[in-house]
């Protein structure tokens, strides 16, 4: 059948013979439990439009197709889709929100009620058997795009929240009141026991996992004013400002919901967790605390930052990091040696903890010890065990301790120091594959930065496979973005394009529309993979007192590596972001 499903849409011109050879490549590859369709590999793996093999799917199994948006529905119809959701268990309702299922309406058809369901994909397997869980015999499965069913998700989950009711409960104290030098511990908590402030603060935790954004500041202003600011795609933006409330009491509900952190230390830097159940998902807050001057100095403010943890976003998959095709081969081909170190580079919110899981998943296995020492923990890796840091097990006694502990591959959070750097090419050299991060801002000042912490030349070169520095550029909005006309010719010229090179490309600029924030929607990674050929190692070996940066990138540019702004401007090219994004994230090669 998948073969049959594969001939109709090239035959429909959808896909090309290419693309489903691929295809079927993939699909054998995948193990008998987990083989997917053909039709979800088109549009997961290769990147052909999810609606077009969708809409000619449900035409082969004869399935009805309804356009609903998120502005169709009605309260009345938002109302029935919260009491179904209401009416089952946490795991139920989570199971049909992660595959996209949605219990619409109940219409009477030949003198029964037929429920109608809509879903994002009416080939998955799993939708007959939620479907039989619901309180209807009789139902429809119906086929309706992502984009509309995440919205309709979002806003019958939006309308469930307290949050958005929450506002004009809250007693608002007169901002021109007399301050106090002195906190009132017991006014404190008077005032942190409203419930109004209490759901606020629990709001704001859900909404943002729902909005899918990565940070939370909390961040106090003059007059009794709190600002939630959020940043989605790398980008933040204030999403609420709270008044009248003393952003000491907004804080302690924080802290009183944070484990590791003393409510009533106001002078230190804390640093600390949540864990909440959000939608049926178990969801994991970093809590990051340091006081601050404010213009009222009596007053004993602090700036809050939760960092998102949500192990569904977590890829898997080496193909979805979205490389490029040479930074792909080489990256392979640096993972899958036995031993060696494999360094991802670039600053905070760069996406490197991203690309170092995805490795991961991609070389473990039940033969194999994993261990990963990492401060803080981020995300939960399946097979591989990872090191619990404390006031007893410090990071330098962790990465002391894996020496001993027998591993095959290893996982070192960052390299901070020499001694550092060292168990790490100890471990290179002693047959362990080694994963690690550094902060510079390209591939070959990493290699710098090894040589100045005290590793000798011919250590680096002989140790270490890979380095790839990162960045992350915001997507385009397919649904809004259109060519930029006319062409900033200056801009691109900066960015490294040659005439002719402006003269073949489209360039597109952001719009902005319903289905996306100010014409981006998501991030993609740009990426520098410096491959460590023979002649990149001689350079290295033979580099004296310094490393010549130049002569690396010189050579490493010969042998096929992108830069940074080469790699963005490939981006450009393929229609997927701006010039201003990329220069934005990038310096002058």
């Amino acid at each position: 059948m998948s073969k049959l499903i594969g001939e109709i849409l090239l035959e429909k011109g959808i896909i090309t013979p290419d693309q489903l050879k691929k295809a079927l490549e993939i699909q054998n590859s995948e193990s008998a439990t987990s083989r997917r369709q053909v039709g979800k590999i088109l549009f997961e793996d290769l990147g052909i439009d999810r609606h077009a093999v969708l809409h000619e799917l449900t035409t082969i199994f004869a399935i009805r197709e309804m356009p609903v948006t998120a502005d169709m529905i009605t309260e009345e119809q938002i109302n029935f889709i919260t009491e179904v959701l209401d009416n089952h268990n946490d795991d139920f309702r989570a199971a049909l929100i992660r595959n996209k299922v949605i219990p619409y309406q109940v219409a009477v058809q030949k003198g029964e009620n037929v429920l109608t369901i809509l879903c994002a994909d009416p080939t998955n397997t799993e939708i007959k058997s939620l479907a039989e869980q619901l309180p209807y015999p009789k139902y429809e499965i119906v086929y309706d795009r992502l984009e509309n069913l995440d919205g309709i998700i979002n806003k019958c989950l939006s309308s469930r929240n307290e949050f958005f009711s929450l506002l004009d409960e809250i007693e608002y104290e007169d901002e021109e009141g007399p301050k106090e030098e002195v906190i009132d511990e017991a006014a404190l908590d008077a005032e942190i026991n409203q419930s109004a402030l209490t759901t606020l603060v629990e709001g704001i935790l859900v909404e943002a996992v729902r909005q899918g954004v990565s940070d939370i500041h909390i961040v106090p202003q003059p007059g009794n004013i709190t600002d939630f600011n959020l940043r989605r795609d790398g980008k933040l933006s204030t999403y609420y400002s709270q008044k009248g409330v003393k952003p000491e009491a907004i804080a302690a509900v924080f802290k009183d919901k944070t484990r590791n952190v003393d409510r009533f230390e106001r002078d230190i830097a804390q640093d600390g967790f949540i864990q909440k159940k959000v939608d049926g998902y178990l969801i994991r807050y970093r809590v990051s605390i340091v006081p601050i001057v404010g213009s009222e100095f009596d007053r004993k403010l602090e700036s809050i930052v939760i960092r998102i943890l949500d192990d569904r976003k977590v890829i898997t998959d080496l193909r979805k990091l979205g490389l490029q095709k040479q930074a792909l081969d080489d990256f392979k081909r640096a993972i899958n040696k036995p031993s060696g170190i494999v360094i991802v580079t670039g600053p905070t919110g760069s996406g490197k903890s991203t690309t170092l899981v995805a490795a991961l998943y991609s070389v473990i296995s039940p033969e194999k010890c994993v261990l990963t020492v990492e401060e803080p923990v981020e995300y939960l890796i399946n097979g591989a065990r990872q090191l619990k840091i404390s006031d007893k097990m410090t990071f330098d006694l962790a990465i002391r301790a894996i020496l001993r502990h027998d591993p095959d591959i290893v996982l070192v959070g960052e390299i901070r120091d020499l001694k550092t750097a060292e168990i790490a090419i100890k471990l290179a050299n002693t047959g362990h594959l080694t994963f690690s991060t550094l902060h510079t801002n390209d591939a070959p000042s990493a290699i710098s930065r090894l040589y100045k912490m005290g590793i000798e030349p011919f250590l680096i070169a002989y140790s270490v496979n890979i380095i790839m520095a990162q960045r992350l550029v915001r997507k385009l909005c397919e649904a809004c973005k259109k060519p930029s006309e006319p062409k900033d010719v200056d801009a691109a010229r900066l960015l490294g394009f040659t005439d002719q090179e402006i003269e073949e490309t489209t360039f597109y600029e952001a719009v902005g529309c319903e289905k996306c924030r100010h014409g981006y929607k998501g991030r993609i990674a740009i990426m520098e993979a410096l491959f460590f050929t023979k002649e990149i190692r001689r350079l290295i070996v033979t580099a004296g007192e310094q490393v010549d940066e130049e002569a690396l990138r010189t050579q490493a540019i010969k042998e096929g590596m992108l830069t940074l702004r080469a790699s963005g401007r490939a981006r450009i090219k393929e229609g997927v972001t701006t010039i201003e994004e990329v220069a934005a994230v990038t310096v002058e090669d």
